[in-house]
């Protein structure tokens, strides 16, 4: 696949690939998604807006410049910004491809970051030298204030022009609390919402901490996705529990929103409300609970998003898929084009990897 290099959120000719429930494969152009859709659907988006969580600075023991990644928090809580999970970079920036970016000097707890108008102590490191627990001096107000001045957004090597803060939020962004943008969340805007629901197609958000989605160590890649805290309304949770009970499909824009999601489920299926911290990996032996389809952005085999769409489909399909993906060209990462994948009629035998028993019967379709 190419990588969509200009950071154009909804250009008018994006593709979108459709795999459904039988494995029939089909091609369109993502301004036709909703047309896929029926009355009594519901689609599910995450409503994070992207922090600018790159911060350069100095290591002050070296005095050697980095770069830290912010990639975790506890909660989505808006003034729970002191203490951050983060990756550490040496010199350079996002001009070079992030596996030939060198290592940051030796860090250990106790070191003193100076991040521009921002200081932080790394508290421990996280199983890996260049994961750290940092804890940032001052108040909740004086760190977004500092985040905000300073911070650059996450961004790679195959967008060459510096990315601002607003080509990664998404029309329906909200709270800040996103380390890469839910970018299966640029195929939306509000026309496109109000369109689907004159037809009948329900809208609903929850709040999920994307997280990064490389780091260019092979080792620390492994362990992604990141625990990631969520947030998820009374009113997104009576809508899923409506759609089900109507026959609606739950359909996720976005592997934030199936992993939150599946995550707040019961053994019944049933999603519960409030807070939460996704900490399971979804894949090929999970059972889905909850969700019926994905939007997502094209992704290559062996990432971690690709894992979790084994979920919806089998490995034979994704091959095919990924095949159909190569020879017309679609355009992958977060600008690239969009694939929707609906789940699979041949449900993974076992319990899968949460454990749950699927939806209950009186609720398939």
């Amino acid at each position: 696949m190419i990588a969509a290099a200009r950071p154009i959120q909804r250009p008018g000719d994006a593709k979108l690939l459709v795999i459904n429930r039988d494995g029939r494969i089909s091609h369109g152009l993502r301004s036709d998604f909703g047309r896929l859709l029926r009355a009594g659907d519901l689609i599910v988006a995450n409503d994070a807006a992207t922090m600018p969580a790159s911060l350069k600075g100095t290591h002050q023991p070296s005095g050697e410049p980095i770069e830290v990644r912010l990639a975790g928090r506890h909660s989505v809580g808006a003034y729970d910004v002191q203490e951050f999970s983060a990756v550490v970079f040496g010199a350079g920036d996002f001009h070079t491809p992030t596996e030939f970016r060198p290592a940051p000097p030796n860090i250990s707890a106790g070191d003193r970051l100076v991040l521009g108008p921002l200081l932080a102590t790394v508290e421990h490191t996280l199983g890996h030298p260049r994961l750290i627990e940092l804890r940032f001096d001052g108040t909740p107000d004086s760190i977004w204030a500092g985040i905000a001045r300073h911070g650059r957004p996450i961004q790679y090597a195959y967008v060459p022009m510096a990315l601002e803060v607003w080509d990664v939020w998404s029309p329906i962004a909200g709270p800040p609390v996103a380390f890469e943008p839910p970018s299966a969340g640029f195929a939306l805007d509000w026309r496109a919402v109000a369109d689907l629901r004159a037809r009948g197609v329900r809208f609903a958000t929850i709040t999920h901490a994307a997280g990064i989605s490389s780091t260019g160590d092979a080792d620390l890649d492994r362990r992604l996705p990141l625990d990631e805290p969520y947030r998820i309304p009374e009113s997104t949770a009576e809508a899923i529990e409506l759609a089900l009970g109507r026959g609606g499909r739950i359909i996720a824009i976005g592997t934030t929103v199936v992993r939150a999601l599946e995550d707040a489920a019961g053994w019944d299926g049933r999603v519960q409300p409030g807070d939460g911290l996704a900490t399971q990996l979804i894949g090929s032996a999970t059972r889905l609970r909850v969700v019926d389809a994905i939007l997502s952005g094209t992704h290559e085999p062996g990432t971690s998003h690709f894992e979790l769409l084994r979920a919806f489909a089998d490995d034979a399909t994704l091959e095919r898929a990924s095949q159909e993906l190569e020879v017309r060209e679609y355009k992958t990462h977060e600008f690239g084009d969009s694939v929707l994948i609906e789940k699979s009629k041949c449900v993974p035998l076992a319990g899968g990897s949460d454990g749950g028993s699927g939806r209950p019967a009186a609720r398939a379709h």
